[in-house]
Formats: structure tokens, sequence, C-alpha cells
């Protein structure tokens, strides 16, 4: 379309601060641009774009509308980008759904919104559906890396000779590095449940080091992270302020559910949604999304928040879990880095329920160490890094307990899986909630689950995964001595 001058200018101009990553002035760039044209396809799609990144989803959502009906190209990745935020951002899942199966049917061999119709089917613990997803891809590019390495989550292997295994194995040989990180967790997730557990934990040795590579040799920065902790235990020192009044509570209860990754929070949520009371919330980005926009990924230096910020955060994230859980009596709010923000939380929501999940320090960060964390988590690369970041986990959460200690409830996993009846019970307790014997049934439960341990937590209760690592205590012994436990000795659980 022909523009006049002045529009090719404004255009220019959104375009250029668009490139340079000033999102909130090309927001308003082509705001304005389109304001004076609306027939402007990929206006509206940058405008979407840069919407969502400013997480404003529903904006983003209507914009991507106008592309769609202003004949946008390749209309299949923006009913793809659609899905994505309203799976990842506003729960609304059979949406997502709906715009997945709007992208293949004008590109039925459309690889991303496969990949993510397979996802989608995980999270809703439909097995055989995402398979059939998996497949499809696989059947368009027999060696693409996400939808190969989801095989073994699906179709666990049971022998070390099992021909999936050799299928990693081959994949791996031909990757480039970021491929070979996904291949490789899986490669180790598929020994591990052959109980190859030396060539298993060799092959996530190699798919962390991949996943380093493909990161551009990212660290982890130690004295970062504990200038981090610094920095929180001195912005947060008191329980509250002297002369700072309790908000009032208003919209639906709301229960935290932190810890470490791997610590047993999906487990605790799981049970806590088979409540008729509780709606689970799943992995809410807001708090975090919040901290990083006041302070940075890795704030150095966190100031006090003054009553009117603490109270337009409040707003906001109560009026995005209305949004996202219209009429919800208590919401479960599952982030479990949420642990570095608990005086914070206790700020803005003083009558929120706040429950710890903690692990055995070694199976806890053995699972780390097996899990595909992004590159942006360095500590997850390397088993003593993963014990420092252990380490200052627990010295914050140290600082919590004085504060708070009274106010949080701590959920031993290891005691959950060994005798759950006592632990439901005063988890239900904790959270102000009627004993419901659904809880104690909480496999049964349909629902999204959007976390690695989704297919664990629709199984029954099982001790498996308590004292894992004794099966890799001869590649344990440094791992002990970072934590503090004496290598060769049954090491303690750590409260």
């Amino acid at each position: 379309m022909d523009l006049p001058p002045e529009l090719r200018r404004l255009q220019a101009v959104a375009e250029t601060l668009l490139q340079q990553g000033r999102v909130l002035q090309a927001i308003e760039a082509f705001e304005q641009l389109l304001r004076h044209e609306a027939r402007l396809p990929d206006a509206w799609y940058n405008l979407a774009f840069l919407q969502h990144r400013a997480r404003r989803f529903d904006e983003a959502l209507a914009s991507y509308g106008q592309a769609l009906v202003n004949g946008v190209a390749g209309a299949e990745e923006v009913h793809l980008n659609r899905a994505v935020i309203l799976s990842d951002h506003l729960a609304r899942h059979d949406e997502a759904e709906q715009a997945l199966h709007a992208a293949l049917a004008l590109q039925p061999r459309y690889l991303p919104a496969l990949i993510n119709l397979g996802n989608l089917r995980e999270q809703r613990g439909e097995r055989t559906a995402a398979l059939e997803a998996y497949e499809a891809a696989l059947a368009i590019e027999p060696g693409h890396a996400l939808a190969l390495s989801r095989l073994p989550h699906l179709k666990p292997p049971q022998r070390a000779d099992d021909p999936l295994i050799g299928r990693l194995r081959r994949a791996i040989a031909q990757a480039g590095p970021a491929e070979q990180a996904d291949l490789g967790f899986a490669l180790g997730k598929a020994l591990d449940d052959a109980q190859a557990y030396d060539d298993a934990f060799a092959a996530y040795a190699a798919a962390n080091a991949a996943s380093r590579a493909a990161g551009g040799g990212v660290r982890y920065d130690a004295a970062a992270h504990e200038r981090c902790i610094d920095s929180l235990i001195a912005a947060f020192p008191d329980a509250r302020p002297r002369g700072m009044p309790a908000p009032p509570a208003v919209g639906p209860r709301l229960i935290f559910v932190c810890g470490m990754f791997r610590s047993g929070s999906t487990l605790v949520e799981r049970i806590l949604a088979r409540h008729p009371d509780v709606t689970a919330g799943g992995e809410i980005d807001l708090l975090p999304g919040l901290m990083r926009e006041r302070f940075g990924p890795m704030p150095q230096v966190v100031s006090p928040l003054d009553e009117a910020t603490l109270q337009r955060w409040r707003t906001h994230y109560l009026e995005r879990i209305a949004t996202m859980f219209p009429g919800a009596r208590c919401v479960t709010d599952k982030r479990p880095d949420n642990f570095l923000y608990i005086g914070l939380i206790r700020r803005l929501f003083p009558d929120a329920v706040i429950v710890h999940t903690r692990r055995h320090p070694l199976d806890n960060c053995l699972s780390i160490h097996f899990l595909h964390l992004s590159h942006t988590m360095p500590h997850a690369l390397d088993l003593l890094d993963t014990a420092h970041w252990y380490r200052q986990y627990e010295r914050l959460m140290a600082h919590w307990q004085r504060l708070h200690g009274d106010t949080m409830h701590d959920v031993d996993y290891d005691a959950l899986v060994a005798d759950p009846q006592p632990v439901v019970a005063a988890l239900l307790e904790a959270c102000g909630l009627a004993w419901s014997e659904r809880c104690m049934s909480f496999h049964e439960g349909d629902g999204v689950v959007a976390t690695p341990s989704g297919w664990q937590v629709r199984r029954p209760l099982y001790t498996a995964s308590s004292g894992r690592w004794r099966h890799y205590a001869r590649h344990l012994d440094g791992l002990q001595a970072a934590l503090g436990m004496p290598p060769g000795k049954e090491p303690p659980v750590t409260a």
C-alpha cells in the first residue's frame, strides 16, 4: 500500500524503535500509524509482538486479530503466536488449541504448530494425542529434535537396547549444540528409565555441556548471585515496616507454592487443585516479571518499595488473576522461584498462604542437573554450581524463616511420598481448607500441568524419586562436599 510521505516517515520511525528494542515507544509509534491508516497488516503484527513483550496480552490478541482481518502474510504464524499467549499467559487452553488447528488448516506441515499441539496435549495428560502430534512432526522431519526428545517421556524405554535409545544417539551425532541439548536430556531420561545409570549420568553431563555451548559458553556468576541474595535480605529486613498498614483483603485467597525447582511444588499444587475450593494457577510469572521490570533479572540493589508502587503491583496482580480465573475462591501460584520474593509477597498480600516445598538436597540438585532448563539459568549446567545456588537458597530461606516462619508451611517431599495422609492433612489445615478425600487421589484430576513434572503427577504417589541419588552415588562426591556433606556417608536431610 502506498502511503503519504508523513506516514512513511512515521512507519520508518516505528520500525526503527522496534529494531532498537524500545518497546513502549515503538508501541506508541505503531498505534499512531494505525490510527491514520488501519489497513496495514504488518504494522498490526509488529504492534501485537510488542504488546506481547509488554505483557499486554489481551491487546496483543486483538492486534493479531486485526493482522488476520487485513490479510497478513504467513497467517499460520499469527495463529501460532495467539496460541502461545492464550496457553502460556491467559490459561485459555481450549482457545489455544483452536488457534493451533487454525494454523494447521492453513499449513498442515507447519512444524511449530504441531510441536505446540503436542506440548499442549501433554500438559493436558493426553498421551496418545500428544504422540500423534509428535509423530506427525517426525513424519515431516524425521530428525526433528524437539519432537524426538519428547518420546522418552511418552514411551519410557525399559531396556538399554531399546531402539529409541539408539535413535536418540544417532540424532545427537548429527545435531548442533542446541539440538544436542534437547536430545541429550531425552537420552539421559531414557537411560535412567532403563536403569543404565552410569550411561545416563554421562548423557546428562554431555547435554548440559551442549546447553552451555548453545548459550554461547554462558557461565554461572556465583559472586553476582550472592550479591543478589544480599540485596533481597537487605531490602526486606523486617516482617513489616513500622507504621505501614496492612492492605484490605480482596479477591480470591492466594496460596503461593514455592521452593527449589524440582522440590515437589507441582505435586503439592496438584494435591491442592483436587480440593473443591481451589483453582490451580500453575507457574504464574507476574511477580518475577514485576521484579525484573523494576530491578533487572539479577538485582544487585533492591530499593524500598513505596506504598503507591505496592498498591499498583497488588492491583495488577489481582486483576490478572481475576481475568485468568474468574470466580475462583482460592488460587495457587506455583512459581518455584517465588521463594526469592517471599518478603515482597508478604508486603503485597499479608493474608496469603505461603507453602515452601523442600526435598533431600542431593536428590534436588541432581534432579535440576537432569532437567533441561534454559541456559539463562546457568547454575543448572554444573553440579557444583547447582550446589552453590542451593546453599544461597538455604541462606535466603533462613532469613524468611526468621521473619515469617510462623506464617509459612513446609512440605517435605520425601515425607509426603512415604506417608501422604498426615502431610496432606497438615497442608490443608495450613491453607485454611477443610479435609477433602479427593486430595488423596490427585493423580485422577484433569486440567493442565505445564511443568516438567506433568507426567509424574498423573501417577499415584511413588517413592522411586526419593533417594534417587543413590543410583548415582559414585559420581556425587564433589556435590556432597559442596553441600557440606561428608563424602562416603549417608547424607542427612536438612530442613
